[in-house]
């Protein structure tokens, strides 16, 4: 069939550029760095041009694989993807995924694939309408964090306080509101970029590298007109987020380690080793520091679930997951997170899209700790 995604596929029709170029009458804006950047074809979000193409080659350091975000993919409809079409091509397994238009679109808004190395082609035919392409890409080592734009965060900085993001161009025309002004930061579910372009930290039509902080917020936002967009009047939670042109120089993550009052559990393991021993996987054995084994749940249980009761209504920014010991090689590969005030209503985590419960990537073996960042953050007293 015409869509082969992750299908052997010879011949690309690329002749790639240089790692970190573009080349073409149909590029748009493009930041192409080693560890991320966006790409954009030409005129993005306006509608693309008649008969042209680009090419655009993404290199990543050595042993790292490519993770690609599709922000926008909105190419005139075809068949086959004739007359419009996105096509990514791997050139050192011959893999390419696409073709894609509007409607052939991508599976998924993030593409995983295994290697450094990979091509990106767009072109165009005749054509009456589309805004065209728009993507961000990381690699496995700068894991992307959600929001209205793909964006790119470095782990570098402590998740918890700083983030990096990379900023296309044309996000002035995406809907959101835009809360408070640059000397007062802006809310955690505002439009990022669009936020950026407000306070002056980039131009819409270029985008680019911005970082923020999370700080103390304050009650009341005044509205402010700035760069040719205008914010609104609101109060905000707590948080706020503050854009820097440099990177935020701060201490190490999770200095400030939240206390668990109480641990419980949907079920857990009685085991009885081969020499006839008890060994009692409970709740209380999920703290991270402790000794020996870990928390399991009850062998065949079904949606199983540890839950932490903080004592009192916390700022919850992120999480540590950790498999059993070394002596036990078990850990949770992925898990959804749920919050409650009370212990009884109990609302599931969906991070800054807000479409569908986040799902977060656990650990690869037993030994290694995995952190996951919650932006925004919880606050609640138990969480699941």
């Amino acid at each position: 069939g015409p869509h082969q995604e992750g299908k052997q596929r010879q011949g690309t029709a690329c002749l790639s550029p240089l790692p970190g170029v573009s080349a073409g009458n149909g590029c748009g804006h493009t930041l192409l760095t080693p560890h991320s950047g966006t790409l954009s074809s030409k005129n993005y979000p306006g509608t693309y041009p008649n008969h042209t193409m680009c090419c655009w080659r993404l290199q990543a350091p050595p042993g790292t694989s490519l993770l690609l975000a599709f922000g926008d993919v909105d190419l005139e409809p075809s068949e086959h993807c004739a007359h419009s079409s996105l096509l990514l091509a791997d050139p050192q397994t011959g893999t390419a995924y696409g073709p894609y238009c509007r409607n052939s679109v991508p599976s998924a808004p993030l593409l995983v694939t295994n290697s450094s190395t990979v091509t990106v082609l767009f072109n165009s035919t005749s054509h009456r309408s589309g805004r065209g392409l728009l993507l961000s890409y990381a690699t496995s080592q700068h894991p992307g964090t959600g929001g209205a734009s793909p964006g790119m965060r470095s782990p570098d900085l402590p998740l918890t306080m700083c983030f990096s993001v990379y900023c296309p161009a044309g996000c002035k025309d995406i809907h959101g509101d835009i809360w408070g002004n640059p000397n007062q930061g802006y809310r955690d579910t505002s439009v990022l970029c669009k936020a950026a372009v407000h306070a002056g930290v980039i131009a819409d039509e270029l985008g680019g590298q911005v970082t923020l902080s999370r700080e103390k917020g304050i009650t009341l936002y005044e509205s402010a007109f700035a760069n040719g967009l205008h914010s609104k009047r609101g109060s905000l939670s707590e948080k706020r987020l503050v854009f820097h042109k440099v990177c935020c120089l701060l201490s190490p993550a999770c200095d400030d380690v939240l206390e668990v009052v109480a641990f419980n559990a949907s079920s857990w393991w009685h085991e009885v080793d081969t020499l006839g021993q008890d060994r009692a996987w409970v709740a209380e054995q999920a703290a991270l520091s402790t000794t020996g084994h870990s928390w399991a749940a009850e062998p065949g249980a079904e949606a199983a679930w540890l839950e932490l009761d903080l004592g009192t209504r916390r700022n919850v920014t992120g999480i540590i997951t950790k498999g059993s010991s070394e002596q036990h090689n078990y850990y949770v590969t992925s898990y959804h997170v749920s919050s409650s005030r009370d212990g009884k209503n109990w609302r599931p985590y969906r991070g800054s899209s807000g479409q569908e419960d986040k799902v977060f990537e656990g650990n690869a073996d037993s030994q290694g700790e995995v952190s996951n960042a919650f932006i925004p953050p919880i606050v609640a007293r138990y969480v699941r």
